[in-house]
């Protein structure tokens, strides 16, 4: 039996037209989605007509997920793999299925198109010749300043993810170990709201401290 392929497809990060004419055709064409969030992605698949059944694969329900996904692909179903946004297998579950995929001699094709790393780096106006993607640090205070620490001396840009109820908190620990160094904040990028913040950690700080953190934020720096 022919194998199927794993087509891992990537979504817009705000705005619904940012999508690729190939992606809809592969989301189309697919015998299944995989999709981080079904709620979210299905304001998508409806926008652009596609009727293509989909199933939730997330961080919580991967383990027993991903062999049924795996032994649907072996049994010659196509499937493409979206994430909540942007595209998949970075900071999210997506990659676990990729890498199982490779495994099982799956073939993997990537649709490539929005990715937050990416737009939220170009935007910020920082060096983009060499940088290093940090993803989520972590959600405990000391583990995040030992992170911290880690990158004091790191000469490349630095990209790294942050939630709302924590970026007031990431900001203090900033001060706290890198001292009042220049940053880039982008949030909502794509999205009407879209605001991109520049300036020293103290007044980013006092920015957010004093004015509700909303959406996703990226962090240059």
């Amino acid at each position: 039996m022919t194998k199927g392929m794993l087509c891992v497809v990537a979504t817009p990060i705000g705005n619904l037209e940012d999508i690729t004419l190939r992606a809809v055709r592969v989301l189309k064409e697919s015998d299944l989605i995989a999709a981080e969030d079904t709620r979210k992605t299905a304001t998508l698949l409806s926008n652009y007509d596609i009727s293509t059944p989909s199933t939730s694969y997330h961080s919580y329900n991967l383990k027993a997920k991903t062999p049924t996904l795996i032994t649907k692909l072996l049994n010659g179903q196509n499937i493409a793999l979206v994430s909540d946004s942007g595209t998949p297998g970075i900071s999210d579950p997506g990659s676990v299925l990729i890498s199982e995929s490779i495994k099982k001699d799956i073939t993997v094709t990537i649709i490539p198109g929005a990715s937050a790393v990416i737009s939220a780096l170009v935007v910020s106006g920082k060096p983009t010749n060499k940088f290093v993607f940090e993803g989520f640090l972590s959600n405990k205070k000391g583990r995040r300043q030992k992170q911290l620490e880690g990158l004091k001396d790191e000469k490349r840009t630095v990209i790294i993810y942050e939630s709302p109820h924590r970026i007031v908190k990431f900001l203090e620990d900033f001060l706290e170990v890198m001292g009042d160094k220049e940053l880039v904040i982008a949030r909502e990028l794509t999205k009407k709201f879209e605001e991109i913040k520049r300036g020293e950690a103290s007044l980013l700080l006092d920015y957010f401290s004093n004015n509700k953190p909303r959406g996703e934020f990226v962090i240059i720096f």
